[in-house]
């Protein structure tokens, strides 16, 4: 069978036409770099495991990836950008597998499971990772190749990459670089043994009435903000704002007193409640999105089958168009179709509903159809939001609590007894943990095609790697989960008695998605904030297309995540947009040395950098944090609660300098020597000076 190098281009990199190597090309998949690729995946798969569980908060392992990637195959002999391209694209692919725990848990926690059994999580993984790898490659063209999306973390990795590949000027970004990441790092580490404040939150009542804001110490989400931009921004604080200072205190006002008051009862009702109002914004948000790409997707599809037809014809095409063809694309997501159904009918079977048989097949055909077209709808509503707001920020939680309500309506209508209604269930949450793995793998798949896109690497390569990545975190994601349940128990679910229920595993998505799921077949969940959460999203769709043509966005599917999200999370990502934008309208009226365009463009390119820094930093601390939280079993604390308040002043005040130097190095001052030393680099930022 040809490849896709068959098409002028050899294995061994030389052209068929006698031109001459591309000999970068020539290095870009190897066994060293598959090898090193399937080591970063372990240890990023059992970080974010570990921390998702606890926080229910996930990090993006591109990043992280590529700075192991390129320090470890320089102690190898070096690596070029296009190899080291290739690990952080595997690694990511493979860390992007844990998502799968913002529902499979639910299984456990609603007595399904009493724990993660091995071929049953193992296929649900490589079947769900692999359908949403393939569903990624048709929509590169439209998304990464043709669109204006900023793909924030996609466009970060290539700097990462660029930053680490060796010239005078690639230098000067690793040291924007290297002091982003340690001052992040430096601060979460300091933050996660209790030094440091993690967060401020502010409340306010009026009567019953609970207003609350607040903003988390995260360098990494500034840096996320930075990247996205203004408009994204703008959305996410409007989110802030319908669910902070009008949800959730109309809700806390009319609340039966008996409910509770203050902040617990806020909580609770934001919890149960107005998220619910965000993910009603998001469904039709996500509708919309679709719709609107549905043309460019055709003529993303159309344009694969047209390079097929192409290739037919021996056109020679460019190494940089070239995707895997899409008749391999479209045969295996129908092949993979046939496991999928299988997988799904051997799960309902267990169950033991007492369907007859041609309901049973009725009933498995209609679920692997609903899971692929759904899965494949809704992934690409997430790879949209992956290119606008990032992968870490991408409202993936929100499609699983989505989809959940989507098949629980289904499977609760049918004509079934008690007991069979509780395996119908277990099922919807089976179903929707597929749909979740899917839009994952897609989401950050698209973002890893951006860097690829970046940095000149080949299409089909990195295609390939997606799926090796998505083998490799499949085979390990069954044992890291039964060992992380084993050893501390979910919330409400422990594994055996006598374990102590304050040290369980949060897991709050996936607790989130048991309720809901509860709440349908047992009919109480609150339909009223689903409607609302409709009919605000219509108005906001509304407001999004007004504003459009004046040269402003502010996107529907933000405006909902930002009421989904925490508020410490979504207002500390705004406040990096802001001072992007600030900065911008700085750089605007100066002209010192050089145009304000030429200022404009390095000062931005500085901003990536250290933003990516931030990014790098913070995720490699965290990931330290939950090593040793994991090996020690509790967290590696050096302060008492009674220092609580005294980090929380300190933790803020040393935030904000960090801010205002990171504002300072951003918008102001001339262009630096190229052969300037890290140590003058870094005493100009610590003086504040910027690029002065």
């Amino acid at each position: 069978m040809p490849t896709p190098d068959q098409d002028g281009m050899r294995q061994d990199g030389a052209r068929q036409d006698g031109a001459p190597q591309d000999e970068p090309h020539r290095h870009e998949l190897t066994w060293r770099g598959l090898v090193l690729g399937a080591a970063i995946t372990v240890i990023f798969m059992a970080a974010n495991l570990y921390m998702g569980l606890k926080t229910g908060v996930t990090f993006a392992s591109s990043i992280p990836a590529a700075v192991i990637s390129m320090g470890v195959l320089r102690l190898l002999g070096g690596g070029n950008i296009l190899e080291n391209n290739m690990v952080q694209t595997q690694a990511s692919a493979a860390g992007t597998l844990c998502n799968v725990i913002l529902v499979l848990p639910a299984l456990v926690i609603v007595g399904h499971w009493r724990g993660f059994p091995f071929v049953e999580t193992t296929s649900l993984c490589l079947l769900g990772g692999l359908l949403g790898v393939l569903f990624s490659i048709p929509l590169r063209r439209a998304m990464v190749v043709e669109s204006d999306l900023p793909f924030p973390e996609g466009v970060a990795a290539a700097e990462v990459l660029r930053a680490g590949n060796g010239d005078a000027a690639a230098r000067g970004g690793l040291r924007d670089l290297a002091e982003g990441a340690g001052a992040a790092a430096s601060f979460a580490l300091l933050a996660g043994v209790r030094l440091l404040g993690d967060g401020v939150t502010a409340v306010a009542t009026a009567g019953h009435a609970v207003f609350r804001v607040g903003a988390g110490f995260s360098l990494a989400l500034v840096g996320v903000g930075y990247l996205v931009g203004i408009g994204a921004c703008l959305a996410l604080l409007i989110g802030v704002a319908a669910a902070w200072g009008i949800a959730v205190p109309l809700l806390t006002a009319f609340a039966d007193p008996r409910a509770g008051t203050g902040v617990p009862l806020a909580m609770t009702l934001w919890s149960s409640q107005v998220r619910l109002i965000g993910a009603g914004i998001i469904a039709v948000a996500g509708v919309w999105v679709v719709g609107s790409l549905f043309r460019p997707m055709l003529r993303s599809v159309g344009h694969a089958f047209a390079v097929a037809g192409a290739k037919q014809d021996g056109e020679v095409l460019p190494r940089q168009e070239r995707d895997l063809p899409i008749g391999w694309v479209t045969v295996a997501a129908g092949g993979l179709a046939l496991p999928l159904g299988a997988l799904i009918a051997a799960f309902s079977a267990a169950d033991g509903r007492g369907l007859g048989f041609g309901l049973q097949i009725g009933f498995v055909v209609a679920a692997t159809v609903f899971t692929v077209v759904f899965g494949f709808l809704m992934a690409t509503a997430c790879g949209y939001m992956a290119g606008l707001l990032g992968s870490s920020s991408s409202p993936i939680s929100g499609i699983g609590i989505l989809g959940t309500i989507v098949i629980s309506l289904l499977l609760s209508r049918l004509p079934v007894g008690a007991e069979a209604a509780r395996g119908l269930m277990a099922t919807a949450l089976f179903v929707t943990a597929v749909v979740v793995t899917m839009c994952s793998i897609a989401n950050d798949n698209l973002q890893d095609l951006k860097t690829g896109q970046l940095v000149d690497a080949t299409p089909w390569r990195q295609q390939v790697v997606l799926l090796v990545g998505v083998g490799v975190g499949a085979m390990v994601i069954a044992p890291l989960l039964e060992l992380l349940y084993q050893a501390y128990g979910f919330a409400g679910s422990l594994p055996r008695a006598g374990m102590d229920a304050g040290a369980a595993m949060a897991a709050p998505q996936a607790s989130l998605v048991a309720t809901i799921a509860q709440g349908i077949f047992g009919h109480t969940l609150p339909w009223t904030m689903m409607l609302i959460g409709i009919g605000a999203g219509v108005c906001f769709i509304g407001l999004e297309e007004w504003l459009r043509p004046r040269g402003l966005q502010i996107p529907t599917l933000t405006v909902g995540l930002g009421m989904y999200l925490p508020p410490q999370v979504a207002v500390t990502i705004a406040l990096g947009g802001v001072i992007g934008w600030i900065a911008e309208r700085r750089i605007r009226r100066q002209g010192e040395g050089e145009t304000v365009e030429a200022a404009r463009e390095r000062l931005r390119r500085r901003g990536v950098l250290l933003s990516s820094g931030f990014l790098v930093g913070e995720s490699v601390a965290g990931m330290g944090l939950a090593v040793v939280e994991a090996v020690r079993g509790h967290p590696p604390a050096l302060a008492g609660a009674g220092f609580d308040g005294a980090a929380r002043w300190l933790g803020g005040a040393i935030f904000l300098a960090v801010l205002v130097l990171f504002f300072r190095a951003v918008s102001r001052g001339k262009a630096e020597p190229a052969d300037q030393g890290p140590g003058d680099a870094a005493l100009r930022l610590l003086r504040g000076a910027g690029a002065d």
